[in-house]
């Protein structure tokens, strides 16, 4: 298999970069194009209140790396995870954020090893436990999928949503948009890794007149990869969410 001319990271910074730095060392030509931008939260003393509140028993679900870093930079110095509270995720990136936030490995959740990287699987972890009137807080950006608070409300959990950042589209630099034009041109040579469906959404904004019949993505999930496909990628691929699963496929 011939490898492409260009791999390009679409996830957010300071993740997109750490994705380019582990392809780069796989021997893959990986360039940082986000697709979606990061901002602070919008009110930080309600991640203080929030985090005032906590009590064991609670579980703290996270849903992204940003989610953790975002949520801690509203903290103050010196804070640490209370004794008897949770934290979950679906991810391994999101796992060492909760490492680097001070959270013991002992208290997290996560999807088992070799389980598809989504909230079904954090689920299956979770639902043998007793959930009746039990606080759950879900750690988000603005908006997102509700399939996980639908199921532990239906449970009988006490969900509440913190908003700890966020997501906009982001503004291209000059050199961005050369890259960005430049993958357009050449779609043999220029993969696009997606991890998510706004970024798709904001790509098709950002290059409103782009053809995609001929672009080639690699998709971290059916649902991902359906969006990629509705928008007109003619060659759409689903592989396992994390850096060694893309470099494996990219080596065929």
């Amino acid at each position: 298999m011939t490898l492409p001319a260009r791999v390009l990271v679409t996830r957010p910074q300071p993740q997109a970069d750490g994705w380019v730095r582990q392809l780069r060392a796989a021997g893959l030509p990986a360039v940082a194009l986000p697709l979606i931008e990061i901002g602070p939260a919008p009110d930080p003393s309600a991640v203080q209140a929030m985090v005032d509140g906590l009590q064991p028993g609670m579980l703290v679900m996270f849903v992204s790396p940003n989610a953790v870093s975002r949520f801690g930079a509203c903290l103050p110095a010196g804070w640490a995870w209370p004794d008897g509270v949770r934290a979950a995720c679906t991810g391994p990136g999101t796992v060492a954020a909760l490492h680097v936030l001070g959270v013991p490995p002992e208290a997290v959740v996560a999807p088992a090893p070799g389980a598809v990287l989504e909230s079904e699987s954090l689920w299956e972890r979770l639902r043998a436990e007793d959930w009746r009137g039990r606080r759950v807080w879900i750690v988000r950006g603005d908006g997102g999928r509700d399939w996980l608070a639908s199921t532990l409300r239906q449970a009988g959990a006490d969900v509440g949503f913190l908003q700890a950042y966020q997501r906009r589209a982001p503004a291209w630099t000059p050199e961005q948009r050369a890259l960005a034009t430049a993958a357009l041109a050449d779609p043999e040579g220029s993969c696009w890794l997606l991890s998510s469906s706004e970024a798709i959404d904001h790509l098709l904004t950002l290059l409103p007149r782009g053809r995609w019949e001929r672009a080639w993505a690699l998709a971290s999930h059916e649902r991902i990869a359906a969006r990629a496909r509705q928008a007109g990628f003619g060659r759409v691929e689903n592989v396992a969410a994390g850096v060694e699963a893309v470099a494996q496929a990219l080596k065929g």
